[in-house]
């Protein structure tokens, strides 16, 4: 099963980044859950190690609201990744007879050494990106006619203001 947590954490803070643009930083669970086409519940779980980073302050009440803890270009993907996935690695190893089978008995070993690598070179091409790139990288597809898989222009919805509704 895929796992959404970064790229759900991802837009909730990308939505949040463009409302702040857009002079409302503040959004409720409700206004990102609409905007994610998810639930308030889910969104209130994915703000929970977001806030818990630092990265977004979260008040209670009617008023209250989810909005960055920092400027957009101070909060890197990198760190959001971090946050979304926990202690979760990139992938597990299946295990094997390992009795029976060298490549089974030596799996778990190479299996944590390649992950390793590649959550490196995850975190590095992460790393080198803020929110506030992301954003901007969003308002440029906005305005590039967009294609479909088999090539033919389609509508999309615009991102132009993308922390006001749809």
């Amino acid at each position: 099963m895929l796992d959404i947590r970064f790229s759900s954490g991802l837009m909730a803070m990308l939505i949040l980044a463009a409302a702040e643009e857009d002079g409302a930083p503040t959004l409720s669970s409700a206004q990102l859950a609409e905007r994610m086409d998810t639930n308030a519940s889910l969104v209130r779980k994915l703000l929970v190690p977001l806030a818990r980073a630092e990265l977004v302050v979260c008040t209670k009440g009617r008023a209250g609201g989810a909005r960055l803890a920092r400027p957009a270009e101070q909060i890197t993907l990198a760190e959001i990744y971090r946050c979304s996935t926990g202690d979760k690695p990139l992938w597990n190893c299946r295990s094997g007879n390992e009795h029976d089978c060298r490549v089974a008995a030596n799996a778990q070993s190479y299996f944590a050494e390649l992950t390793a690598e590649a959550e490196q070179a995850v975190l590095g091409a992460l790393g080198d990106r803020t929110l506030a790139d992301g954003v901007r990288e969003l308002q440029r597809l906005d305005r590039e006619p967009s294609t479909s898989p088999a090539g033919t222009p389609h509508e999309t919805a615009s991102v132009e203001g993308l922390g006001r509704g749809k």
